[in-house]
């Protein structure tokens, strides 16, 4: 007898990844450009997986961390909020994933003081 999960239990996550992107709302952020780092959680049903021990049955993450490498370093947008949502609809562009909630770390914000992070973090979830 297999278990099978439990609604929204199952996830995948990749934390840490890091890219180098030109988004920000200044000039300088745009030209020199900053490493972002990204954290998601996506929530999907595993026990396919788990039953064939097949990578076909579930989220490669090598190959979630290659398109989400992708839109950080791709066309520059303002806001990090703007940037997470779109990595979110990557995640979601696999229709397994239920749920995908993404974080934005901005390491090395524009910000006059010392700070440990900025980040924003987003879930969405598919309809």
């Amino acid at each position: 007898m297999t278990a099978e999960p439990a609604e929204g239990q199952d996830h995948i996550r990749l934390s840490g990844l890091r890219a180098r992107g030109h988004h920000g709302v200044y000039d300088f952020e745009r030209e020199r450009g900053q490493d972002f780092v990204v954290d998601v959680a996506l929530e999907v049903d595993l026990a396919p997986a788990a039953r064939s021990d097949d990578v076909a049955d579930t989220i490669h993450y090598g190959e979630l961390a290659e398109r989400l490498v992708e839109v950080v370093g791709g066309e520059p947008v303002n806001l990090i909020e703007t940037l997470a949502a779109r990595l979110a609809e990557v995640c979601l562009a696999d229709s397994r994933v239920r749920a995908a909630t993404v974080t934005v770390h901005k390491p090395h914000a524009p910000i006059p003081h010392e700070f440990a992070d900025v980040a924003v973090t987003i879930t969405r979830r598919r309809p």
